[in-house]
């Protein structure tokens, strides 16, 4: 039983030892997550204000993208950005080099994107066709009734399911270590191999899984209440 509780307290030194190094790569895990957030962001409104939108020539195309990007396998759409984005980009007289990590931002961005733009349409087309007669009565202009009326009553409905997005793109970043950058699942693997000892596989595994639960729940709960505070009455 000595033995087994020194072994234990062994195990835990050794975690405790790599905690600041795998922690740096966490804390890279969440900036991919939050830049990758934004960009698809940004990106999935204006494609899928597209997919609303009155002629066939936006409509449709923002529905092609917004499947095609929706549906693709993370990893591919990752090892895709990876291989064909430039080490480097020239604007002017600077040179912004492309780390791994950037690419891997942007590679996770592109299914978020597609995500985004399926909440955005799904959410002005939950609002009743009132909403939009009553502006137009009111002599507002499509874009008017877009940014005044609609979409700050489509925010709350949609804030949920962008929420549980981000959840769910947290828990895919280990997904960039495939790709070669240096984040919470990639430095584990590098103290297990330079601690060499087949019993700290699990432990330490489970350290990096108690970190990712203990990143994520509280989203997952706040996301939840949001449900119950937006739920649609009928």
């Amino acid at each position: 039983m000595i033995a087994g509780d020194g072994d234990a307290v062994g195990v835990l030194a050794t975690i405790w030892k790599w905690a600041p190094l795998i922690g740096r790569g966490f804390l890279l895990n969440i900036l991919i997550s939050v830049l990758a957030m934004a960009m698809g962001t940004v990106a999935g409104l204006a494609l899928g204000l597209g997919q609303i939108a009155p002629y066939a020539v936006l409509r449709r195309p923002a529905q092609i993208v917004t499947q095609f990007f929706r549906n693709a396998p993370w990893l591919v759409l990752l090892f895709y950005c990876i291989l064909l984005l430039p080490y480097q980009m020239t604007v002017g007289d600077w040179t912004v080099p492309m780390p791994a990590w950037i690419k891997a931002t942007i590679g996770l961005a592109l299914p978020v994107m597609g995500n985004v733009s399926e909440i955005v349409r799904g959410g002005i087309q939950a609002l009743p066709q009132a909403q939009w007669d009553s502006a137009e009565s009111l002599a507002f202009s499509r874009r008017q009734t877009l940014w005044m009326v609609i979409l700050p009553q489509a925010i709350k409905p949609m804030l949920p399911p962008w929420m549980n997005l981000y959840a769910v793109l947290i828990m895919a970043t280990p997904l960039a270590s495939i790709v070669g950058v240096e984040e919470a699942m990639t430095l584990t693997r590098f103290a297990l191999s330079a601690e060499n000892r087949s019993e700290l596989l699990l432990p330490m595994y489970l350290a990096l899984l108690v970190a990712f639960f203990a990143y994520c729940y509280p989203i997952a709960r706040w996301t939840a209440r949001l449900e119950r505070r937006f739920a649609v009455k009928h």
